[in-house]
C-alpha cells in the first residue's frame, strides 16, 4: 500500500475529531472515544496489528492519561481551595489596585504568569492554573480559555525548563546528535541544544510581540460589550512594554545560555517588571476597559464554574498570605526542576508506579508515573493540603473544595483517556524502534510488516512530497501536527525531528533551522491539541465546548505558522547559523 494511501487512512480519526467537535459540536467527552475507535479499527484492519497489541497500547494511554488527569486536578483543587478561604477574592481586590483594566489583568497573568509557570513545569499546567485565575478576576469562562490556550505558545518550546528540547530531541534525533559529536561537528549535546534554541528564538520573537495584541483585539471583538477590535487593540502600548519585559531575557537566555530558562526567567522577570510598571500606571490605557455586567453576557460564554460576582469585593487577608500558595508552587515547580540541584533527583527517585509490559507486549508500557514529578501531586495538591492551615480554613470547608474538584473531573477523564489512548495507538502503529528488537521480533512472529510506517509518519510524509521545496513554509505546521495529535511540544519533537532532519537533507536545506521550525510549531500547536483544550474547559467548567474552542484557536495558531514559516524562509535564505551542509 502506497505511503499515500496509508496516510488517508491514518487522517481518518482527527477528521472524526475536527467533525464531530469542530462541526457537529459534540462534547469531547462523547466525540474522543468515536474518534478512538475509528483509530483502533484503523490499527487492526489497515496496519494490520494484533487486537491484542493495539488494545495495550490504548492501555498504556489511558495510564498515560492519568498523569494529566493528576495535573488537571490539582489546578481545579488550589482554584477551589482558594475560593472558599476566601484567598481568591483577596487576590481579585489586589488585581484590582493594580489595575482594574482587564486588557491588562490579561497581559499579566495570560503572558507572563502563565509564562513562568510554563517555564517551570509544562505539562500544559499554564492554561489550568491561568484560565481559572482569570475567570476569577471576571472573565467570562471562554475568553478565560481562549486566552491561555492561545498565549501558552512561545514559552512552550523551552518550558519545563526546556524539556521539549533537551527530552523531545534527545528521543528524537539522537542518531542524529551521536553522528554529528563523532564527526567533530560538534562537541557535544549541548552545542545542538543550544544552535536549535537559538533558531527557534527567533522563529517565536515576532509573535511574542504580535500575539498578545492581536488576541486582546480578538477577544474584545468576540466578548466585550461593543463586540469591537479597537477596544482591545487600544491596550497596544501596555501590550508591547510587556512584550519587551518579557521578550529581552527571553531571548538573552535563549542565545547566552541555553534551553532551560529563557521561559523561566523571562516570565518571572517580565511579571516583576510588569506589574511594577502596571501599578505606577506605565503605558496603562487611559480609560479602564473590562467584559461589563456579567448579567449581559451571552450565556454560551459561561459555564459550570462560578466566580464570585461581587461588585465590592473586600480582602480577606493580607496579599502576600492569598499569593503565597501561588509563589510556593512557582518555588517549588522552579527548584525541583532545575537539574543541578538535588531536588530533581529526589522527585524521580520516590513514589514512582512502574507499569511494564502490557498484556505480555514487550516494550509496550508507561515505564514509569513518577507522582513527586507530576505537578498536579507536588505541588498543587501539597501547597492546596498547606493552604488549609496558611489561610485558617475551617475544615468543612476545605472538604467542600476536594468534593466539588472531584465533582468536576468525572466527564474529563473520559474525554482525556480517549484522547491519550488514541495518541499512543498513533505513536505505535509503525515506525518501530530499532532498539526495541523483542517488540519486533513479537510483531514479526505474528506476520505483522514491521517496516511499515506509522500514521503520522505516512501523513508527514505526504506532506513532504507534495510540498517539496516550500517545506520552510509549512515545517512548523508539522510540529503543530505532532502537538494536536499527542498533546505535547516534547513527544511532537520527538515522532518528527528525524523525519524533519532527512526532508531538510533530501531538499538540500540547513537542517537546524528546519528542526527548529519543527519545535516552534510543536509549541503553537499548543493552542489546538485536544487534551489541553479538554484539561483549560475543565478547570473554567466549559466541558463539551471543546470543539467550539479549538474553532476559534486555530485562527491565531493558522497565523502563527505563516510568520513561523516566514521567518523560517529568511533563515533558510540566508543560510543563518547553518553548521553542516552533509547529508548524514
Amino acid at each position: 500500500m502506497s505511503i499515500g494511501v496509508l496516510a488517508l487512512f491514518a487522517i481518518i480519526p482527527i477528521l472524526v475529531a475536527l467533525i464531530l467537535m469542530v462541526f457537529l459540536r459534540m462534547g469531547a467527552m462523547k466525540a474522543m472515544p468515536l474518534s478512538w475507535l475509528s483509530c483502533f479499527l484503523i490499527a487492526v484492519v489497515i496496519w494490520k496489528l494484533p487486537v491484542s497489541y493495539v488494545t495495550a497500547l490504548s492501555i498504556q494511554g489511558v495510564i498515560n492519561a492519568c498523569s494529566v488527569l493528576i495535573i488537571v486536578f490539582g489546578a481545579l483543587l488550589i482554584l477551589h481551595t482558594l475560593q472558599y478561604s476566601g484567598g481568591m477574592e483577596t487576590i481579585q481586590y489586589g488585581m484590582q489596585q493594580i489595575s482594574k483594566d482587564m486588557r491588562v489583568q490579561a497581559i499579566i497573568v495570560g503572558v507572563l504568569y502563565a509564562a513562568f509557570i510554563e517555564g517551570a513545569a509544562g505539562f500544559g499546567t499554564p492554561a489550568a492554573l491561568a484560565a481559572p485565575l482569570l475567570l476569577s478576576l471576571g472573565f467570562p469562562p471562554i475568553a478565560a480559555a481562549i486566552l491561555c490556550l492561545t498565549f501558552n505558545s512561545f514559552p512552550v518550546t523551552f518550558g519545563g525548563v526546556g524539556t521539549p528540547l533537551l527530552i523531545g530531541l534527545n528521543a528524537g534525533a539522537r542518531n542524529i546528535m551521536d553522528a554529528l559529536i563523532a564527526g567533530n561537528v560538534l562537541p557535544n549535546d549541548a552545542a545542538f541544544y543550544k544552535i536549535i534554541g537559538e533558531n527557534v528564538s527567533l522563529m517565536h520573537l515576532p509573535m511574542i510581540f504580535i500575539l498578545p495584541i492581536f488576541m486582546l483585539g480578538f477577544i474584545t471583538r468576540l466578548y466585550g460589550p461593543k463586540r469591537s477590535w479597537s477596544d482591545g487593540l487600544a491596550a497596544w502600548k501596555f501590550s508591547l512594554f510587556a512584550s519587551f519585559a518579557f521578550g529581552v531575557p527571553y531571548m538573552g537566555l535563549a542565545w547566552l545560555v541555553g534551553p532551560e530558562t529563557p521561559a523561566l526567567l523571562g516570565g518571572l522577570i517580565g511579571l516583576g517588571v510588569v506589574m511594577y510598571g502596571a501599578k505606577a500606571g506605565f503605558c496603562v490605557p487611559k480609560e479602564v476597559w473590562t467584559f461589563g455586567d456579567d448579567s449581559k453576557w451571552d450565556k454560551s460564554w459561561t459555564g459550570t464554574v462560578a466566580f464570585d460576582k461581587k461588585k465590592e469585593l473586600t480582602p480577606t487577608m493580607s496579599q502576600l498570605r492569598a499569593w503565597m500558595p501561588y509563589i510556593l508552587i512557582g518555588f517549588i515547580l522552579m527548584i525541583t526542576r532545575i537539574r543541578s540541584l538535588p531536588f530533581s533527583v529526589w522527585i524521580n527517585k520516590y513514589l514512582i508506579i512502574d507499569i511494564r509490559n502490557i498484556l505480555g507486549w514487550s516494550g509496550v508500557s508507561d515505564n514509569s508515573i513518577k507522582l513527586l514529578n507530576l505537578p498536579g501531586t507536588l505541588p498543587f495538591a501539597v501547597i492546596a493540603l498547606l493552604t488549609i492551615v496558611l489561610h485558617k480554613m475551617p475544615l468543612e470547608k476545605a472538604g467542600a473544595a476536594w468534593k466539588d474538584t472531584f465533582f468536576k473531573m468525572g466527564p474529563a477523564t473520559i474525554s482525556l483517556c480517549a484522547s491519550v489512548a488514541l495518541v499512543k495507538v498513533f505513536q505505535g502503529s509503525g515506525s518501530f524502534p530499532a532498539a526495541n528488537k523483542a517488540l519486533i521480533e513479537s510483531l514479526k512472529a505474528l506476520g505483522v510488516n514491521t517496516d511499515i510506517v506509522s500514521m503520522p509518519r505516512a501523513m508527514a510524509e505526504t506532506i513532504a512530497l507534495k510540498v517539496g521545496p516550500l517545506w520552510p513554509v509549512v515545517s512548523s505546521y508539522i510540529g503543530g501536527l505532532g502537538a494536536y495529535i499527542t498533546g505535547s511540544n516534547t513527544v511532537s519533537n520527538t515522532l518528527f525531528a528525524q523525519f524533519q532532519w532527512d526532508v531538510a537533507s533530501i531538499l538540500k536545506l540547513p537542517q537546524t533551522i528546519i528542526i527548529a521550525s519543527q519545535a516552534a510549531g510543536g509549541a503553537m500547536g499548543n493552542m489546538i491539541c485536544v487534551h489541553n483544550v479538554i484539561a483549560a474547559c475543565t478547570v473554567v467548567g466549559l466541558l463539551n465546548r471543546e470543539g467550539e474552542i479549538i474553532k476559534k484557536t486555530f485562527i491565531p495558531f493558522f497565523i502563527y505558522g505563516v510568520v513561523v514559516g516566514i521567518v523560517t524562509l529568511i533563515l533558510v535564505s540566508i543560510n543563518f547559523r547553518e553548521f553542516i551542509t552533509t547529508v548524514i
